[in-house]
């Protein structure tokens, strides 16, 4: 019962050496059945075949058929490709100034709020008391000014008569020494008193300033990431109220290899496709000077749209950078090849004969690849490319491109 497999085995080995090694004798073998002359001689197989037959007088029966699409260059958009992510405009944790239970009831994430919108309130306690005490202290010291400036003038008369008297040799120099002595103490007293004054103003702004910050507001228009902080916990300097994130716009930031750097125009237009197939076009506003020390690239980034908040921070995006257009040819990727010394390019045909041009490949399209480096009109060959080498003579096929 295992001899048919054996067999079976056989003859497809028998079938793929005649396929593969020996194809000439499985032509003559399908001419025989065929009715054709088995003795005729094949079509050439190889490149040198077709040449030698091309040249042999036989006209285009021996020559390797061909098909080629006319290409016209066009000004190809080019860009430059970068894998990043979506980042918001600004994000801030707002944190307590002062320390406090907090007296106002949470809002919960995912809130939408405006700048200057309340988001904690803390308990006053005797701030409003220090403030009243503060406010009461500045007309006391205001007042001690007052006499202390009146001092000073009269301390300043005295001084001046006693010095006139002892020069006319009315009055001793100690008493003129003492009403001196005495216009410099009016004087530092009423420097203490001014101190004094200052010194009460600034403990009413302190006081003031105190209750300002018992209520913790948003920096700005946006959209709560936290819940704000419960009601009834204790804040200290530096505790965390919420975190305020702004959507919209949104950043794309993406890091381009120093190759490519200079490619990258400030308000230059890009466009981004998310990891949730969501697309966003925006400008490129800020291109990094500085490499990264572990990468050595630089950081792009995209400011695009979000007025309806459907993108979020963090997601991944493949972000492309338009860069200015370059004539290039838009053919099939199965139109590339390589030739002995592996550079890639394609084979087209001139007067007839086949070449080899090399070629750079911009992007690839649904339509095909976008290639630089040929000439403004060329014959590419589509169909049979890999048959024949350069210098090779070919009959030649047009395609009829549907537009």
């Amino acid at each position: 019962m295992r001899i048919f497999p054996i067999v079976t085995a056989a003859l497809v080995c028998v079938a793929l050496y005649f396929a593969i090694l020996d194809r000439d004798s499985l032509i003559r073998v399908a001419g025989w059945f065929g009715g054709g002359d088995a003795t005729s001689e094949p079509a050439p197989e190889t490149a040198d075949d077709a040449e030698t037959a091309g040249t042999s007088g036989a006209g285009d029966e021996g020559l390797v058929h061909v098909t080629v699409r006319r290409s016209t260059a066009q000004a190809a958009e080019n860009a430059v490709v970068l894998r990043g992510r979506t980042e918001a405009v600004r994000q801030v944790t707002v944190a307590a100034e002062t320390s406090g239970r907090i007296v106002s009831e949470p809002l919960r994430a995912g809130a939408s709020v405006t700048e200057g919108q309340l988001l904690c309130e803390i308990a006053p306690g005797t701030r409003a008391a220090d403030l009243a005490e503060a406010e009461a202290r500045v007309p006391e010291a205001r007042a001690r000014l007052t006499e202390a400036e009146a001092s000073l003038v009269a301390a300043g008369i005295d001084a001046r008569a006693a010095t006139s008297l002892s020069e006319s040799g009315f009055a001793s120099e100690t008493r003129a020494a003492t009403a001196t002595a005495s216009l410099a103490s009016a004087e530092a007293a009423v420097e203490a008193a001014a101190a004094g004054v200052r010194a009460a103003e600034a403990a009413i702004m302190r006081a003031r300033e105190e209750i300002a910050r018992l209520s913790i507001a948003a920096p700005f228009d946006g959209l709560l990431e936290t819940d704000t902080a419960e009601l009834g916990s204790l804040m200290q300097p530096g505790t965390a109220c919420a975190t305020v994130i702004q959507m919209d716009p949104i950043k794309l930031v993406g890091f381009v290899p120093e190759a490519q750097v200079d490619r990258i125009e400030l308000g230059a237009r890009a466009g981004a496709r998310l990891s949730t197939g969501t697309e966003a076009v925006g400008e490129v506003t800020f291109v990094s000077r500085s490499a990264d020390p572990q990468t050595r690239t630089f950081r792009v980034e995209v400011v695009v749209a979000n007025a309806d908040q459907a993108i979020r921070d963090g997601q991944s995006a493949d972000i492309l950078v338009e860069t200015p257009g370059t004539p290039a040819h838009l053919l099939p990727a199965s139109a590339m090849t390589l030739n002995d010394d592996g550079t890639l390019g394609v084979r087209v045909v001139v007067d007839g004969v086949v070449e080899f041009l090399p070629v750079t490949m911009l992007r690839d399209t649904a339509r095909g690849v976008w290639l630089a480096g040929l000439p403004d009109e060329v014959d590419v060959i589509t169909v049979g490319q890999e048959f024949v080498t350069a210098g090779v003579r070919v009959r030649v096929t047009y395609e009829e491109l549907t537009q």
